[in-house]
């Protein structure tokens, strides 16, 4: 079987080094090249062709975020992003990077971590990624190019009172997709789990408020379930339940599910219980099968239940895990999703107005 080649970009020599070295001691892993800049990573990238990309975002020359987008534009290759950047500028610009088609992003080692706990997730990390197909992002080539007309799916608007979604690998960048196709007066709330480390993810709701028409927050513990018409995304905090009780959102440190806290399960069976076919549940691209058996839940109590393609999935692992179980009412590509709810929302009326209200970033 042939190693998986990974190309190491980081301006730190130390941390570079270490980063080689535990990649080398894998014996299912080949280091194919080094890079201490923007530039010469590009330039590596496009004569080596390697399978994984472990990539810095502070780096001289060019930046990560242009990095991610030439490569995901010009050599489409899997990107693992590694960095440590924890103020407000450096992360928007690691979620832009998951937007521009990186795959996944890990925290560089605190030094606080048990013996071999980083490295084995950073070497876990890498196989994964290394078997996603990636498809080529415009962005790096044609900012604003156009995008593939979006229709409405036949679908029967109803007394729906929320959307819950629950995404993992590529979530960052379906629900960027989704929430800029959703006009600003979509009147349903939507909660939503998304697994993202968590020292990447306590600014994402932020992140994704400054990129769409709604208002998107985090949610606050015992805080009321909006009502319909109060347009609001709600993302569960990292490391944290989220579940739906008495009209109310609450958060809890219960034991992980699936392995995963926040999990979309547990976030799917309590709006199964509370809210039951007055619910329309998604479940988007992710590794493993969270949300698959919430999911069903929500389709047993009455509720709508979509779930994304293979297609336009980046890992199709929760979405297929879905399907195989009978829980996905309707298969949709990710550029189906949000007119089909707010078809479900509010009809046809809805419909023609999807994608032309978009908010720009840095409103």
């Amino acid at each position: 079987m042939s190693k998986i080649r990974v190309l190491v970009v980081e301006d730190s020599l130390t941390v570079r080094k270490r980063l080689v070295e535990v990649l080398s001691a894998d014996p299912e892993i080949q280091v194919a090249g080094e890079a201490g800049d923007g530039k010469i990573a590009i330039e590596i990238c496009r004569q080596l062709h390697p399978d994984v990309v472990s990539l810095d975002m502070q780096l001289p020359v060019l930046s990560g975020l242009a990095v991610t987008e030439y490569i995901m534009a010009y050599c489409p290759t899997p990107i693992l992003i590694v960095s440590s950047s924890t103020n407000r500028g450096d992360l928007y610009k690691t979620y832009d990077a998951l937007a521009a088609g990186a795959l996944e992003v890990l925290e560089k080692p605190r030094g606080d971590e048990l013996d071999g706990e980083w490295e084995r997730a950073f070497v876990s990390t890498v196989k994964l990624v290394s078997r996603v197909k990636v498809i080529t992002h415009m962005r790096g080539r044609l900012q604003g190019a156009l995008k593939m007309p979006l229709t409405a799916p036949a679908v029967e608007p109803g007394p729906y009172r929320l959307v819950a979604i629950g995404a993992s690998t590529g979530g960052p960048a379906a629900l960027l997709e989704i929430l800029r196709n959703l006009p600003p007066d979509f009147p349903l709330p939507i909660l939503v789990v998304i697994h993202i480390g968590h020292a990447f993810g306590r600014l994402l709701a932020e992140w994704l408020d400054s990129q769409s028409g709604l208002r998107v927050s985090c949610v606050s513990d015992g805080e009321p379930l909006p009502e319909v018409g109060n347009t609001r995304m709600i993302l569960a905090p990292p490391d944290r339940h989220v579940v739906v009780s008495r009209n109310r959102l609450h958060l809890t440190n219960h034991d992980a599910r699936n392995s995963c806290r926040p999990s979309v399960d547990v976030l799917f069976e309590s709006v199964a219980r509370e809210i039951g076919r007055q619910s329309i549940a998604c479940l988007l691209t992710g590794m493993g099968k969270d949300g698959a058996e919430g999911l069903l839940a929500v389709r047993r109590a009455g509720g709508r239940t979509l779930a994304q393609d293979e297609a336009t999935s980046t890992i199709f692992g929760m979405p297929q895990e879905a399907i195989r179980i009978g829980a996905a009412e309707r298969v949709l590509g990710l550029h189906e999703v949000a007119p089909a709810l707010v078809a479900l929302a509010g009809g046809p009326e809805f419909g023609l107005r999807v994608g032309s209200h978009s908010r720009q970033a840095g409103r």
